[in-house]
């Protein structure tokens, strides 16, 4: 029966991960803006509440973690990973769309404005906290309602296709009609 060969049980639990990750980072960044600028909310390039480089790295480190990389590499990979997914988000939304959702350029230690030594820090930290603390208790979680979960799954997915062209298909728009000369 489809869905229940161990690889698509194992992509519904990483898709889980990544969608939760994905709110939780939505939810992590609107509390940091709150914080820091008065308001919960700041665009981002999904419309909905998904932040999916919250959801990508976390998904890199749970892969190379299961291959039983040792705990100081999988720390240094803690590190390295959180960095380049912001790193090659930031410079992929700019190259296609034009527009640059971060700026770091003002900071010290930063590389094209996509990615500065404090965040990258910050990542380190939560990304550790995150496979160490936080992923057991997820797992736990998954563990209670995979079989809900399975059922939602086609749902999720389409909630967070949908959401990805309908942005991708307006920002192309914008891109357009500021080519033409429209504002």
């Amino acid at each position: 029966m489809l869905g229940d060969s161990p690889g698509s049980l194992l992509a519904g639990e990483y898709f889980f991960y990544f969608m939760l990750y994905s709110f939780l980072g939505w939810v992590l960044e609107g509390s940091y803006n709150l914080y820091s600028l008065g308001t919960f909310r700041k665009e981002g390039f999904l419309k909905g509440p998904f932040k999916p480089m919250y959801g990508l790295a976390p998904l890199l480190l749970l892969a190379a973690k299961d291959l039983g990389l040792s705990l100081p590499l999988m720390i240094l990979l803690a590190l390295i990973i959180p960095s380049a997914v912001e790193y090659a988000s930031g410079w992929l939304l700019k190259s296609v769309f034009h527009k640059q959702w971060w700026d770091y350029s003002k900071m010290s230690y930063q590389l094209r404005g996509h990615i500065c030594l404090k965040f990258s820090l910050y990542w380190w930290g939560l990304a550790t906290v995150c496979m160490y603390g936080l992923q057991p208790l997820i797992e736990m979680l998954y563990l209670r309602i995979s079989t809900l979960w399975l059922l939602l799954l086609p749902l999720a997915a389409l909630v967070l296709a949908a959401d990805l062209l309908w942005t991708c298909r307006n920002r192309r728009r914008s891109l357009k009609g500021l080519e033409l000369g429209e504002s």
